[in-house]
């Protein structure tokens, strides 16, 4: 029997969003301040023997049992499997399972791709590098399926840890561990607040919108992205209040990019976390819906937790695995 498990964390963005669109960073360089989360994309793949009366089996929110990749309805599985080289002649099974939902900020699509190629490179005996990983899912998305997505949900996914992640106008990536003291993580940790909204929304449509105002907005754009550098010291000094109030500066900067980023009903949760207690917050992802991550001191939960009481809300620590092969039986 040949069957390989993957576990790829999922992220959280705090600044320096936008500038990771190749379109953005080619020209000017860019860097995103994040953390990978714990939190998993599970994907378990497994050679589909000849004697089962279809070729491959796919199954997330669809059950797929079909004759051929080009039967597949799952887009990231099926450009996968032509991107690797798969074909009909060599049938795969792939079971997805995700600690979150699809579509909802949390980099959900890029952790699929990243833990996708993981587990048919280390199936066929090839495993690659968490760099390689990254290269590989960045192409897959931006390339073979020709999605609106930047380049920091894949390095986050790939390597995991809380790091500035550079983007160089070459096309080079250079990942910066931010390496707090282990006291001053778990403060962090014990004081960022991720909440569901309870909707999710096509990230690529919002982010195509995004994209077209970068040039228009590029004053707003080097804001945020020498935030990142302002909030990388206030990590390494340990003033992490400050670190909360520049997620609100940042957050309002992003507002701006495009009218799809907010609605209504995530300004109507924002203002009634700062208003309980929250320093600052943001929407995660391109906008629109999904996750919204608050800065909150000790003192101050109980009343945010009252006040958004109709959102569940996700304790979340920092993962700093990457994505990792946690079962292989593939031979």
């Amino acid at each position: 029997m040949s069957l390989v498990i993957s576990r790829t964390p999922f992220r959280v963005s705090f600044f320096g969003g936008g500038t990771d669109y190749p379109s953005w960073y080619l020209k000017h360089g860019g860097a995103v301040l994040s953390t990978a989360i714990d939190k998993y994309c599970y994907l378990t793949c497994r050679r589909y023997l000849p004697y089962f009366p279809n070729r491959h089996r796919i199954v997330w929110s669809h059950i797929e049992a079909v004759q051929s990749i080009s039967e597949i309805l799952h887009p990231a599985v099926r450009a996968g499997l032509y991107a690797l080289g798969f074909d009909d002649s060599e049938g795969v099974e792939i079971l997805h399972q995700g600690d979150m939902p699809a579509r909802s900020g949390i980099g959900s699509s890029s952790s699929f791709a990243v833990g996708l190629i993981n587990v048919l490179t280390t199936l066929r005996g090839e495993p690659r590098s968490r760099a390689e990983l990254a290269l590989a899912a960045i192409d897959l998305e931006q390339n073979h399926l020709g999605e609106t997505v930047g380049s920091q949900d894949q390095v986050a996914a790939a390597h995991g840890g809380l790091n500035v992640i550079h983007f160089n106008t070459d096309g080079s990536i250079k990942i910066e561990p931010v390496g707090l003291p282990d006291e001053t993580r778990k403060l962090l940790e014990g004081r960022l607040m991720l909440f569901f909204t309870g909707t999710n929304r096509s990230a690529s449509e919002i982010a195509k919108k995004v994209v077209r105002n970068l040039d228009a907005k590029n004053l707003h754009v080097d804001a945020m992205y020498k935030m990142v550098f302002e909030a990388l010291e206030f990590l390494r000094q340990g003033d992490l209040d400050q670190f909360g109030r520049l997620l609100h500066h940042t957050w309002r900067l992003k507002r701006e990019l495009s009218g799809n980023i907010s609605n209504q009903a995530v300004d109507e949760i924002y203002s009634t976390a700062m208003a309980a207690g929250a320093l600052g917050g943001k929407l995660l992802g391109a906008g629109g819906a999904g996750f919204m991550a608050f800065y909150v001191p000790e003192a101050a939960q109980p009343n945010v937790l009252k006040a958004l009481r109709n959102l569940i809300h996700v304790p979340i620590s920092f993962d700093f695995t990457g994505s990792t092969i946690i079962y292989n039986a593939a031979g």
